[in-house]
Parts: C-alpha cells; structure tokens; sequence
C-alpha cells in the first residue's frame, strides 16, 4: 500500500485519526471499532482514542495485542511510535494477568505474575476483600461476598480480572423452545442470535461465563435472552427500563417458550409478582421513600435463587444496581445492550461487574443481510425566528437549550416531513413536554409520556402497530425498548443534550425489518447557529462508528427542504 493511500495517523497520546474520504477507509473503520472508541466525526476526519478499556474488550473477544499492532503498521501513514506499540502491548497484556478461580471450596486471586499480585494487594480497597492477609507465590484468598468489590477495585488499578469462579446453577426450571409461536408463525434463531447465544453459554452450556451482548436496537436482543434461558434451565431474574418492555419480555417468553403465565411474573409498580421467572423494571428496584432511606425492593435480587440475571437496556444500569450486582457474582449475568456507551463514565463498572463484551454485530453488517432496516439519517437545519433569535442571544446557557430546543419554526418543518412521508407510519420524538403537547394539539395526534397511564400507552401503541392511528408523538419513554416495527420514519423535534445512548435508542425505534422496502428515515431537527448544533455533533457519534452518515438539510423558503451535503 502506497504511503499516500493509508488512512490512518496515530498520534504519541493512542488517538487515531482516520480520513474519511479514504479508499481505505470503511475497511479501517470496522476494524478501529473493535479496540478504539470514536470520540468525534468532523467531515473529513474521524478521531478515536485507544485506552485501556477498549483494548480489553478487543482482548476478551480474541483480538491480539500483536494483530492490532500490525493493523495499525500496516494502516498508518507514518511509523507507529514505538511509545504506542509499547502502551498497547502493556495495556492489553494486563487482561489475563488475574483470574478469580475455585480451588478446594476457597476463592483465590490467581496471578500469572506473581509480583503483580504483592503491588495490587498493598491497596486499601483489594485488601479489604482478601480473606487472608498472607499472600502466598500468586494466589491469595478472597471473601466469598467481595468477588465482585475486587473485581471493582482491580480495574479501577488498571487490572482486569477474568472470573472462572463459576456459578451457582440457580433453581431448576424446565421448559422448551417452540418450534411455532403461540400466533402461528414459524420460530427459530437467527443466525447471529446463535453466534451471541454460544459466546455467552459457550457449545456445551458448561462453560461459565457472564458478559454482554451488544446488537442493534430491532436486531432480537430479547431472543437472545430468551434464548439463554432456555439453554441453562434455571430461575431466571430479568431487569427492563419500562413497564412496557418488561410486558413485551412477558408476550415473548410466553409465545416462544413452554413457559407458562403461573411462571413468569411482572414485578412493577404495579404488580409485584415472584415466580421462577420475574421481569422487574430498574424503577421499582430502585425507589426509596425518600434519599436516606433504604431501597424496599432489592430483596427481590434473594427472593429465589436465580441462576441468570439478565439486564435488558445494560447501558441504562442505575448506581444501585450496580451495588447489588457487586454482591450477586454467584448468578450468572447477562447484559443486553446496542450500545455499551455510558453518559456517566462507568464503562468500567459494567465490564468488571456484569463481564466482558462477549459478542457484537455491526449495525450497517445487520443492515447489509436486511435483518435491520436500511436508514437515511438527516440532520434538519432550521433557522431561528427574528424574536427567538433575540431571546437567545440574551439568554443564560441553560435557557438557550430549551429556546433553541423548542423553535416554533421547527413546526412548519415538521409539517413539510409528514407530508413526504404521508404513506409511513411515523414517530415524532422529542424532550420538552410542553413542546410535545403544543405539536399533538396542533396536528390533532395522541401523544404518550411518562404520565401516560400504562393501559392508555398500550392501547396506543397496539392502535399504531394495526396501522389505525398513522402518527404518534412520544417523550422519552421512546428511549426504551418499544416494539413498534412498522414505524419507518422518526421525527425528532428536540433531544437530551448530547446524549449518543438517546439518538441510537431512537433511531432504533425504526429499524424493525420492514415488509416492502426495508427502509427507515430519522431526522433530527436542530436550530441552526445554536447550541443544539454541538450538542448533535455529539450525540452522532455511536451512529458514526457505526458507519451511519447525516445527510444535511436545510430550510429554503417557508417550508422547502433542500439537501445540502451527505
């Protein structure tokens, strides 16, 4: 390859800058993804960033030290320094270092160099979780209920531990796969939901492993978990963001499995049932009465003996459920997710509490084999009103985000989307609820937010899937996981900052295979020369890495669209 054709710079500090008109460059692209994190994407060069828990996700997933090495020497315009190759080898090695196994009844810290195990074991926060102040050449014992505290505090060192601990097996629970759902229709897995299903219960079921599956929204994460069930036979406690997904968990598991509704229960709100089966959602098992009082529902985490946790929407994992999830490593654990992006900066605590990524598909390779559909991303600039303007300019920064956030202009845009999309079925998506009501009221279209009563939501959304109602305007219970597969265009009127976990969920409203076409169309309408222009920057950044492009368009006229660049 000649100098000039490699894509990619790589700079003393492990970022990486990729052009994005090279030849080269989706080739690069799809192999930076799986050890780098993207971290912008101007026009014409994309950055990402090698760090420690990037390469020991690549490391977990089978990627070498020396294949990534050689990718980079092979791709890189210049010479790779000598301080990165040096920095990735180091970091990567580290996986493998630990190991937490059984021996005898006892739980040690297994370490491959020894001397590493006398530098981790003078910190405070991994003594305290040593059964035996005595560390003898490589193992050292470890209390039974901080497997999972050690494990925190060892990544927190820059030592990722690999638990072959095992796990306990959980009650028995016998049950089957159907072949043909309860509707009639043929069932079987696909076969990237198999590919998934063996990385985490490996060929046998024997194997003991915990982790996360990362597929795209639409792509039957829920299979998955099923799935897994169903290969490890045992009481099974699973945790969804809404009310809403865990009924859709409930529909599921009852139309593909010989489980039964006197075993599979709904711990909410609204229902606290514990059977073999319980589907709770985070709200519940994270309310307290007050901020100093104690959390009334994590006794349902011992209410049985579970043998698989599964964490629906893992990227969503409140703080509380990670404290519980710290001292449930004899369970073995399950994290479903499109997106293991955190707004919060606890990537870590997902990898060392639930595990490693097991198993990822890109979203464009789904899209390629029409398992999702294809998706025209646009980012809609729309220009500010003279008065608005004004206001904006005068106003303090957290104002400017709801001034820009709800620009009436948008309206008139929003108009001109329907009308190109007259024939779909569409969702019109955004954070201001005042805005929200204003655009319901205006186009006479019934708008769910979280004040919604659940009886009313469903019976909506059941209205929209049969195709009775062609529009429905939904606040942000539209982030979690709702099965609305014949919705092919989303409108999103206004966002959460710069939230990238919120613009994958909401684009992954519309990418349900569809029946004719297979095609899918996402706008987001940003006020242009404002702040919600940064903030989009920002919040296309997962989409990017995964190979989406905006095109963008602009207001010409009183309600013309014109696209301006892709």
């Amino acid at each position: 390859m000649e100098k000039a054709d490699k894509p990619l710079m790589v700079q003393s500090d492990l970022t990486v800058l990729l052009e994005a008109n090279n030849p080269r460059f989706r080739e690069a692209r799809n192999m930076l993804t799986r050890f780098a994190f993207l971290l912008k994407t101007p026009e014409l060069i994309h950055t990402y960033r090698i760090t420690p828990l990037s390469l020991w996700n690549a490391a977990s997933s089978g990627l070498t030290g020396e294949r990534i090495i050689a990718f980079l020497n092979q791709h890189c315009r210049h010479e790779l320094p000598q301080s990165c190759r040096d920095a990735i080898k180091l970091w990567h090695d580290r996986y493998g270092l630990f190991q937490l196994v059984q021996n005898g009844g006892t739980l040690v810290l297994l370490a491959k160099e020894p001397e590493y195990l006398e530098k981790v074991a003078a910190n405070p926060a991994v003594r305290k979780c040593l059964a035996d102040m005595r560390v003898n050449i490589g193992t050292a014992a470890v209390c039974p209920d901080k497997r999972g505290e050690l494990k925190r505090a060892m990544i927190s060192l820059g030592f990722p531990v690999i638990d072959k601990a095992g796990c306990r097996a959980g009650e028995a629970l016998a049950f089957r796969l159907r072949e043909t759902t309860t509707s009639g229709a043929k069932f079987a897995l696909r076969p990237y939901q198999l590919a998934a299903l063996s990385a985490f219960v490996g060929e046998t079921g024997e194997e003991k492993r915990s982790g996360m599956v990362v597929l795209p929204c639409g792509a039957g994460k829920t299979i998955v978990g099923i799935a897994a069930m169903s290969r490890l036979q045992c009481a099974t406690l699973i945790l969804t963001a809404s009310v809403a997904s865990a009924r859709q968990w409930k529909d599921e598991i009852l139309g593909k499995t010989t489980l039964t509704e006197a075993q599979v229960g709904e711990y909410s709100g609204e229902r606290k049932e514990v059977k073999p089966v319980t589907i709770a959602t985070y709200q519940i098992v994270t309310h307290r009465k007050s901020r100093n009082s104690v959390f009334l529902h994590m006794r349902l985490f011992h209410e049985r003996e579970w043998g698989l946790i599964i964490y629906d929407e893992a990227h969503l994992l409140p703080a509380p459920v990670f404290r519980v999830t710290a001292a449930l490593q004899a369970a073995r654990r399950l994290g479903l997710t499109a997106t293991l992006v955190r707004e919060d900066g606890c990537e870590e605590d997902v990898f060392s509490l639930i595990g490693p990524k097991l198993y990822e598909l890109p979203w464009r390779d789904m899209e390629e084999e029409r398992w999702i559909a294809a998706a025209y991303c646009a980012e809609v600039r729309v220009p500010f009103p003279d008065v608005q303007r004004e206001l904006y300019r005068g106003a303090t920064a957290r104002a400017k985000v709801r001034i820009a956030g709800e620009n009436p202009a948008k309206v008139a845009v929003l108009r001109e989307l329907l009308r190109r999309h007259r024939q779909e079925q569409i969702l019109i998506i955004g954070q201001f609820l005042s805005q929200l009501q204003t655009i319901a009221r205006d186009l006479r279209v019934p708008l769910i937010t979280g004040k919604t009563p659940q009886a009313e939501r469903e019976n909506l959304y059941r209205q929209f899937r049969a195709r009775q109602i062609p529009i429905l305007i939904v606040s942000k219970v539209a982030n979690f996981a709702i099965d609305l597969p014949d919705a092919a265009v989303a409108v999103q009127v206004s966002g959460s900052f710069g939230s990238r976990q919120e613009e994958a969920q909401r684009l992954g409203r519309i990418l349900r295979p569809k029946a004719e076409g297979n095609k899918a169309y996402f706008y987001s309408l940003v006020t242009e020369g404002s702040c919600e222009q940064d903030f989009a920057l920002k919040r296309k950044l997962f989409l990017a890495e995964q190979g989406y492009q905006y095109a963008i368009e602009r207001v010409f006229g009183e309600h013309m669209l014109e696209r301006v660049s892709l």
